[in-house]
């Protein structure tokens, strides 16, 4: 698992295998977990901590000293996001899903960083659902 931050875009790259993402989103929906990461540049950061709390949501934010993501919330939330996290895993044909905070988020809390899931398969789709390719 590969956790870079952009500090540009202010946002989290989570690149891993299947069998990564899908121990991370076992972890979210347990609520207690510290998975360590690889760390090939300087922009990574050393892995991901998960804990449950009585929310409301889930807050998604960075722990700079420890240089670390934290995961945090109720039980719901963290389901929510545990099963998104396993359809990127599962996700065949690649891509990405961006995991943004907005106002009137349903199971994000305010203040959560942009975080980034990308597809064991690549970080584009590998096939096309419909229009066509060159519009």
């Amino acid at each position: 698992m590969i956790l870079s931050r952009d500090t540009v875009c202010d946002e989290v790259d989570l690149t891993a295998s299947a069998e990564e993402l899908n121990r991370l989103a076992d972890a979210v929906a347990e609520g207690e977990e510290l998975l360590g990461s690889t760390a090939p540049t300087a922009d990574a950061l050393a892995g991901v901590e998960v804990k449950k709390t009585p929310g409301p949501g889930v807050l998604i934010h960075l722990d700079s000293e420890r240089q670390i993501l934290v995961i945090s919330g109720d039980a719901a939330g963290r389901a929510v996001l545990a099963d998104n996290v396993r359809d990127m895993a599962s996700a065949e044909d690649g891509g990405h899903l961006h995991i943004d905070y907005y106002p009137g988020h349903f199971y994000l809390a305010e203040g959560s960083v942009p975080l980034v899931v990308n597809s064991p398969h690549g970080g584009m789709p590998t096939r096309w659902s419909g229009g066509r390719r060159d519009q």
